[in-house]
């Protein structure tokens, strides 16, 4: 462990393990004032911005909608609605191109824009939200969209509510954005500090946390004074504390963030609100502060456009759904050659084939590199097992062990070795001598990872159906079994001796032809005994004829 001093906080401060220094890049950006996107003539809103279930469409082909509306309704817990971005008309629910690293298409809805950016009847705000339960604060986060946007877009309403069980006692607010080039969160910080105190007073309440630290690095010295005055202005400088940490790339990872904060250590596969944390970003708070005070749901955000591919780079407060190409044209365009087009950083973000792509909330940054920014390295050469990438390795794993595993598709072997802690920062492959692109081969083994596991699932789940199913005629047979044994059975020829009818069930089971015989027989030996019976009262006059008459008549003679 060691200390670190800041002019904002005392307070002591940790390192996390590996970590890289990179060259940052952000006075691309920030030497431009920022300033509204243009409305675009077609807004193209995914219906999946988030972790989770993706919303269902709720408008229809020709519908008129208006700005704040919700266009699509969650599906489940795990999920969050998405709304329209301004007034218009929807032309379109169709599968379009997404920033998503397969590339593939996703469902959205096209909305025509009208120019009038009509605003649709908002909730209530809340400005007493302290008085206010936290379940209604919770809902009305939800119903307004937000979700988390430092990159992961887990929906906010789920991270706040941890459980009974897990009872929080620190939030820390994620101001660090340490990725090269981006500076949306910086200018966040400086334009609008107040809304982002005010939404972590609403997340205090929410979680029932005692303090709050909020985190940012020591390149944005107007950032962090500028937060720091906000928490004076609004008087909570008790409960919460800027803190100004060292730079190094990537300290804004929520597990490392904690380290440095706190020194506590998120168990492996772990969450943070097993040790009492939940972390959110700084535009995740301002969202909060907009639904809650002000009724309005997630519908725009500051993207930084930069590159030196880029005429002018800068800041711009962007609606979701505007093509990433209207935005690289409002910076007045492409100029020299484009090696890479990248949504997010140059780590981590996704690389895009092409521009027609629209911005999402997740989306912070569109990065336009030229050759010289983003060389190309050439083929990977052979691993030479130098041990680079453990050292540079924030999750302390080893890179080498994972990548050897999931290049020979061992995908047990693999998790043995923790790979769902990458974070995918991209740091082994940044300081790997040959070049090998390790991350790539760690997403691989992660989806694959994830597909056997769903394959298992289904196949356990049909096995339980099956064995439901057999279990269930099983015992269906010994009930049947059980009602026949149950089932009373009158003796063979009962019903004639007792003088009476046979029952209706013994003269079906006979059929009519059998009742007719046996009431023939029955007939004759009652005329045969009665012709006894004469000639006994016959014999009681003649004694000698009464030895020879006989004293039982069979069936037999009766016929």
């Amino acid at each position: 462990m060691t200390n670190a001093s800041s002019s904002s906080s005392k307070r002591k401060l940790w390192r996390f393990h590996g970590g890289v220094h990179l060259s940052d890049e952000k006075t691309l950006s920030q030497t431009r004032p920022w300033q509204p996107a243009p409305l675009p003539p077609q807004l193209v809103i995914p219906l999946q911005q988030h972790i989770g279930a993706p919303a269902r469409p709720c408008v229809a082909v020709g519908e008129r909608v208006y700005k704040g509306q919700m266009i699509g309704e969650p599906q489940g817990y795990v999920s969050v609605p998405v709304h329209a971005s301004s007034s218009g008309t929807v032309v379109a629910i169709e599968p379009l191109p997404v920033p998503h690293p397969s590339g593939l298409s996703a469902p959205c809805v096209v909305i025509e824009t009208d120019g009038e950016d009509t605003w649709t009847e908002l909730p209530e705000p809340l400005p007493d939200f302290e008085q206010q339960d936290p379940g209604k604060l919770r809902e009305r986060i939800r119903i307004s969209g937000v979700c988390g946007m430092g990159g992961a877009s887990f929906p906010t309403p789920v991270k706040l509510n941890p459980g009974p069980d897990q009872p929080i006692d620190t939030l820390i607010i994620n101001g660090v954005e340490c990725e090269p080039y981006i500076t949306c969160d910086d200018l966040l910080m400086r334009e609008r500090p107040e809304d982002i105190v005010d939404g972590i007073r609403i997340l205090l309440h929410i979680l029932g946390a005692s303090r709050c630290l909020i985190g940012i690095e020591d390149n944005k010295p107007e950032a962090a004074a500028a937060m720091t005055a906000a928490v004076i202005a609004r008087r909570v400088e008790d409960r919460v504390e800027v803190a100004v940490i060292p730079t190094l790339y990537p300290s804004g990872g929520e597990k490392q963030l904690i380290r440095v904060l706190t020194g506590k250590e998120v168990p492996s596969h772990g969450l943070p609100a097993q040790i009492g944390i939940v972390c959110q970003n700084v535009g995740t708070a301002a969202a909060i502060a907009d639904a809650v005070l002000r009724g309005r749901p997630l519908i725009e955000r500051f993207v930084t456009v930069t590159g030196r591919a880029v005429a002018e780079p800068r800041n711009y407060r962007v609606c979701i759904g505007t093509p990433a190409s209207a935005l690289l044209a409002t910076s007045g365009g492409l100029t020299g050659e484009l090696a890479k087009l990248v949504a997010g950083g140059p780590m981590m973000g996704i690389h895009l084939e092409h521009a027609e792509v629209p911005v999402t909330k997740a989306c912070n940054c569109l990065l336009a590199l030229t050759p010289a920014e983003s060389p190309d390295p050439g083929d990977p050469l052979a691993c030479i097992r130098c041990g680079r990438c453990a050292e540079a390795c924030p999750a302390n794993l080893l890179p080498q062990q994972l990548y050897w595993h999931a290049r020979a598709k061992e995908l047990e072997k693999v998790q043995d070795y923790n790979l769902f802690d990458c974070i995918e920062c991209g740091c082994c492959a940044h300081v790997c001598p040959s070049h090998i692109p390790l991350v790539q081969y760690y997403r691989y083994a992660k989806t694959e990872s994830w597909a056997r596991e769903r394959e298992k699932r289904a196949s356990e789940q049909a096995r339980e159906r099956h064995a439901a199913r057999e279990a269930r005629l099983e015992r269906q047979e010994r009930e049947r079994k059980a009602k026949l044994r149950r089932k009373p059975v009158p003796p063979r020829g009962s019903a004639a001796k007792a003088g009476t009818k046979p029952s209706t069930a013994a003269a079906g089971a006979a059929g009519s032809g059998e009742a007719d015989e046996t009431a023939a027989k029955q007939a004759k030996i009652a005329a045969a005994r009665d012709r006894v019976a004469a000639k006994r009262a016959s014999a009681a006059d003649q004694p000698e004829a009464a030895t020879a008459a006989p004293a039982v008549v069979t069936e037999e003679q009766a016929s």
